[in-house]
């Protein structure tokens, strides 16, 4: 799930020429498998509602339960095309331990990213058989000020489980071509370090939309894709099986392609992915 403001990859929000991010809003959620579901309707100022402990989307919303020290998203959306139908619960996650890493991914910062929880315990409860369960999870943010595409060519993110905590790597190249490395070790409590001397960048097979894919791997090993979760012609998400430091792990990564996002035929595929509701009939606390 990621909930937006400013919804980066919404066709509206290009064509609005990015004025207001407060009127492009989105709950994106995505199950997998074989009865897997898209949502990222695009709402309007309307549908959002902001507190200091409550994000409201529309019908959906996320919302920090201080007592319980846990993150609790509450959906109701509907997927999009081609299979539509409405998805309902709520999944609660709840960190091991909160970390005060602030990195920004560019010299002005103009964007910066936020990993606030890597690891933490997660429950899902939502309205379909198989989307019941309890595993791990993890709780990041990003925030920006400029279009992805106008800063970025490529990226490559991952948060690998590792036994004290998780590793985790963004790995970037600039619109000037310039790359940027990032590598922390977030143990279980939040505390985080700085990995001095990661292990190398390695390739592994392409995307289905044949996006270039690498990761961090230690020398003598190859990392490889266990299932694949998302496949956009400019996106890949997967799971990936690598070694770190000598220990083998399975993770989420994801791989961006902004010099495909750049080009207007992406938008006008994903306005069929992303469909626009402009105004929300029910009272929403307003923004503060």
């Amino acid at each position: 799930m990621i909930a937006f403001i400013g919804s980066v990859f919404s066709p509206w929000y290009k064509w609005s020429g990015r004025k207001n991010p407060n009127n492009n809003i989105c709950l994106n959620v995505a199950t997998y498998g074989p009865k897997g579901r898209f949502t990222m309707t695009d709402r309007g100022r309307s549908a959002l509602g902001q507190s200091e402990h409550t994000l409201t989307l529309g019908p959906s919303c996320v919302e920090w339960d201080a007592a319980s020290q846990s993150l609790v998203i509450t959906i109701d959306e509907v997927s999009s095309l081609p299979l539509i139908s409405r998805i309902r619960g709520t999944v609660t996650l709840r960190p091991t331990g909160m970390t005060g890493v602030e990195l920004p991914l560019t010299a002005d910062g103009s964007h910066v990213w936020r990993p606030f929880a890597p690891t933490a315990d997660i429950d899902v409860d939502l309205n379909m058989d198989g989307w019941t369960w309890s595993g791990h999870g993890y709780f990041d943010a990003n925030f920006g000020t400029r279009a992805l595409e106008q800063d970025f060519n490529y990226w490559t993110w991952g948060r690998f489980p590792v036994k004290s905590g998780a590793a985790c790597f963004y790995d970037l190249e600039l619109r000037d071509g310039t790359h940027h490395h990032h590598a922390f070790l977030i143990h279980h409590d939040g505390t985080a370090e700085q990995i001095a001397s990661p292990p190398p960048l390695t390739k592994f097979s392409r995307s289905l939309w044949a996006v270039s894919r690498s990761t961090r791997c230690d020398a003598g090993s190859k990392p490889k894709q266990v299932k694949s979760l998302l496949d956009a012609p400019f996106y890949s998400r997967a799971m990936v099986e690598t070694t770190l430091m000598g220990e083998k792990t399975t993770g989420v990564f994801e791989a961006l392609d902004l010099h495909r996002f750049r080009n207007p035929a992406i938008l006008a595929m994903l306005a069929v992915r992303v469909p626009r509701r402009r105004t929300w009939p029910h009272a929403i606390t307003p923004v503060d």
